[in-house]
This record gives C-alpha cells, sequence and structure tokens, in this order.
C-alpha cells in the first residue's frame, strides 16, 4: 500500500496557487508593515454625495491588496477541506484524509453558525458576538476542539486508531506512513500524522488529547468560579475582619509557587496521606453550596417551591459530589452509591488547577463588588429589606457578569496552558496519556531527527488558547457596547 502526500493528486492544481498567493501576502505584508512608518496613513474622505472613499495612497493600495490575498487564501484553504471531504480517500492525499475525518465538526460548526446568526438578535450577549468578527474567528477556533472533543475523544468517530495502539514498525515514521498489513483503503491505513516513539498514531492521540483538555479546563475554571464568587461577595459585601481573613489567605495562596505546589501533591508520599482527595471535599463543595445559597435567596419567600428547586438541585449536586470525593481503599470511602470514579491523577491536576486560580477570581469579584454595592440599585435593595446573600447574588453578580465572563474565558485559557504545562512535566497525569502536554514532552526528546510527533499536539494547544483569548476580545468588545 503505498503512502500518501500532503495533498495528493489536488496538490498538482492547487499547491501553485497556494504557494503564489502566499509568496505574495508575506512579501505584502511586510511591505505594509515598512511603509506604515512612512506613507501616509489610510483615511475616510467625504464625498459630495454622501458616500466615503479610502484616502491613502500606496498604503491604501497595499493593504487592501492584503486583504484579497488573505481571501484569497482562505478560498483555497476551504477548497482544500471541501475536496478532501467529497474525494475519495487518498485522492487529495493527508490533508484531504484529515478533513474527511473531521466531517462531523465541519457540518456541526456550520450548523453553529447558522443557528446562530439567524437567531443572533434573541441570543443576548452570545448573539452579539457574532456582530464581531474577533469574536467569531475566537468562537470557531473553541467549538472547533470542542466539537473535536465531543465526536473523537467521547463518540470516537474521528480518530483512526486507539491512542494507545501500536503497529510494529511504524515507530517515528513520517505523516501519511502506510500500516504494514492494512487490507483495507481507507481511515485507518495510514498514520496520518505518523507515528511517535511508541509507534502509536499521532493523529488519533491529539484527537483522544483534545477531550481531556476540553473537559478538564472549563470545569476546573467553573469550580475555580463557584469558589471565587462564594468568598468573594461576602468579603466585598460585608467587609472588616471577614474581609481581611480572606484576603489574606488569597494572597497566602498566591505567594506559593504554582509547580512547587503540583510537585508537592503528585509525590506518592502526600498522595497516600489523602491530601489531594481532602481538598477536593473542600473545594467540591462549593457548589452546593452556590446554588443552595443561590435558590435560597431568590424563593425563600415562596417555601413549597423553594423546598422542590433546593431538593432537584442540590440531591443530584450532592450524589456528584459524593462519588466524586469517594474512591474505593482510599482515605475517604464511605460512600455506597458510588457512581464513577476519578482517577488519582486527574484528581490531583483537578484539585491543584482549581486551588491556584480561585484566589485569583477572588479578588476579581471581591474588586467588582466593592464598586458594584455603592450603586443606587443596590442602596434600593437594602431599602426594600433584602438580604445580604439577595443583594449578593441577585444584584451584584448579574451586574458584574461582563467582565466575569470575559475573565472565564481568559482563564480557560490560562487553565489549558498550565493543563499542557503539567503533562510537559509530567504531572498528574498517567505518562501514556494522550493529553497534549505530555505527548509534546515525549515528542520533543527526539524533536532533532523527528519533528512530527510534538507539532500536531502543540498546535492544537496553540489555536485553543488563540481562540479563547481571541473569543474573550470579542465578549470585551460587545460588552462594552451595552
Amino acid at each position: 500500500m503505498d503512502n500518501l502526500t500532503w495533498t495528493g493528486a489536488l496538490g498538482t492544481i492547487l499547491d501553485p496557487i497556494l504557494f503564489a498567493v502566499a509568496g505574495f501576502f508575506i512579501v505584502l505584508v511586510a511591505a505594509q508593515v515598512v511603509l506604515s512608518f512612512f506613507a501616509t496613513p489610510v483615511t475616510l474622505q467625504s464625498n459630495p454625495d454622501g458616500t466615503l472613499q479610502r484616502q491613502g495612497g500606496v498604503l491604501g493600495t497595499v493593504s487592501t491588496l492584503n486583504k484579497w490575498l488573505l481571501l484569497a487564501l482562505i478560498c483555497i484553504a476551504v477548497t482544500y477541506i471541501v475536496a478532501g471531504m467529497v474525494m475519495p480517500y487518498g485522492s487529495a492525499g493527508i490533508v484531504g484524509a484529515m478533513a474527511k475525518q473531521f466531517t462531523p465538526v465541519w457540518i456541526a460548526l456550520v450548523a453553529t453558525y447558522v443557528l446562530s446568526i439567524t437567531f443572533k438578535r434573541k441570543l443576548g450577549l452570545y448573539g452579539k458576538l457574532f456582530d464581531s468578527t474577533i469574536g467569531m474567528i475566537g468562537f470557531g477556533l473553541v467549538m472547533f476542539w470542542v466539537y473535536t472533543a465531543i465526536f473523537g475523544a467521547a463518540l470516537e468517530w474521528i480518530p483512526t486508531h486507539e491512542p494507545l495502539s501500536q503497529v510494529s514498525g511504524l515507530k517515528n515514521k513520517v505523516p501519511g506512513t502506510a500500516v504494514p498489513g492494512a487490507e483495507v483503503w481507507g481511515p485507518g491505513a495510514h498514520y496520518l500524522l505518523g507515528g511517535d516513539n511508541l509507534a502509536r498514531d499521532v493523529f488519533s492521540r491529539m484527537i483522544y488529547g483534545s477531550g481531556i483538555v476540553v473537559l478538564i479546563a472549563p470545569m476546573a475554571t467553573l469550580f475555580a468560579f463557584m469558589v471565587g464568587i462564594t468568598l468573594g461577595l461576602p468579603a466585598a459585601y460585608f467587609g472588616g475582619r471577614l474581609d481581611a481573613v480572606l484576603s489574606f489567605i488569597a494572597n497566602l495562596v498566591l505567594a506559593f509557587p504554582v509547580i512547587l505546589l503540583f510537585y508537592l501533591l503528585v509525590t506518592p508520599e502526600i498522595t497516600e496521606t489523602g491530601l489531594p482527595q481532602y481538598m477536593a471535599t473542600v473545594l467540591f463543595f462549593f457548589p452546593l453550596v452556590f446554588f443552595g445559597v443561590l435558590i435560597h435567596s431568590r424563593y425563600k419567600t415562596q417555601p413549597q417551591q423553594n423546598y422542590i428547586r433546593l431538593a432537584v438541585v442540590l440531591i443530584p449536586l450532592f450524589l456528584i459530589y459524593a462519588s466524586a470525593i469517594n474512591a474505593n481503599a482510599s482515605k475517604i470511602d464511605f460512600w455506597p452509591l458510588d457512581f464513577f470514579d476519578i482517577a488519582p491523577g486527574i484528581l490531583v491536576v483537578f484539585v491543584s488547577v482549581v486551588f491556584v486560580n480561585s484566589p485569583t477570581v477572588f479578588r476579581i469579584v471581591r474588586g467588582l463588588a466593592l464598586d458594584i454595592k455603592t450603586r443606587d440599585y443596590v442602596a434600593a435593595a437594602q431599602t426594600r429589606g433584602e438580604t445580604p446573600w439577595y443583594i449578593m447574588l441577585w444584584e451584584i453578580l448579574p451586574n458584574a457578569r461582563g467582565p466575569l465572563i470575559v475573565d472565564f474565558c481568559l482563564r480557560i485559557g490560562y487553565t489549558t496552558i498550565l493543563l499542557g504545562t503539567l503533562g510537559f512535566f509530567g504531572l498528574g497525569l498517567p505518562p501514556d496519556s494522550p493529553d497534549w502536554g505530555s505527548t509534546i514532552n515525549e515528542g520533543r526528546k527526539l524533536m532533532i531527527a523527528y519533528i512530527h510527533p510534538a507539532l500536531p499536539p502543540a498546535f492544537a494547544l496553540l489555536t485553543l488558547v488563540l481562540g479563547l483569548n481571541l473569543l474573550a476580545d470579542g465578549l470585551r468588545e460587545e460588552s462594552l457596547k451595552d
């Protein structure tokens, strides 16, 4: 069976066009940077008929050409993807084969954009995101990896091999290498992105790794926000000794070296003491407190509705909480209805990330609440006789949602980088884990000779974090317009 090239038969037509357009684009971008220091800046001039005309001489012309060349590059990339989806396997090379594997992701992305743009005026801040080009690009990058995690890591529709499966003879083989003994010409017949130092498929491991990152990073950030909000609001609202004590604890945690903390938590001696489980017992309890107080403060004047809502929300949360902290043959093994077990390595990483991020969220929430609590609508709520927790959760918190949503997106990006760092140092997750940090660490050892095992997970990590940052920028732009 023959190996695949990068673009196959499609490349004989599109590759020369791609290289020519990319070359012109790079040259003109460099020219635009140089001209920006000397040429007249681009301006808009009003015509007598009320229309606007761009004025900028050579710089304006170069800027316009760059936009058209960028559009041409996007069109060429879309052509590669669409052709890869419709052409027979292998005809469009490695790029086409990967595009075909990502078919569920493309369909989900198109459906998401069509529905979101159609109903954006009814979707609040999320809908306004589609008025921002930066926000739309960031949203697309993030959702690409979210859908990849769903269809790839969870449903296993995208990977071509198991993450731990090894094929003899494919150790450190280049992308597109045929699998020895493969009888069917189709997915699984090649290592699309090559083999790593243990003869495992780099493409499949990258897909499975997305599931780990997309699951842990948002969940850990969400837990950190619940801890920070639950403690930050009363610290700002009540002030005094409570504020001083909580602020001191937050500063104490922030002053502790992060990497040293992770090294301590993953050492066998510390793990055997059950410290990560004890930390999880405390940190995982905050969602119950948050939702319990949130519901009770809102519906306490309606006892029947209050009890029903509390039961519907808190009972499932408690069952999840008990299962999360409980583990067989561990320091905390008391719960008979153990619906699931969290792997010790993942628990350590999750707890560590929540513990490190919570103080930062606490300080942000506290700062916002200190400002908002002086507003007139807070004074009006106090005059009505509302309870402090009602004012904090239903008056102050909603009016702080803009900065918090932006910070939430940014913090997911920071957490993603942190997870990659932990995996790179081999902390927490098992050595054979396909998470991107561990994969980069394994690949970088032989980068002088074999560059392909480390690049795909590094590129995946880069695009996800870039998407989160662009998404946060888009949300910030739109929230400032309110």
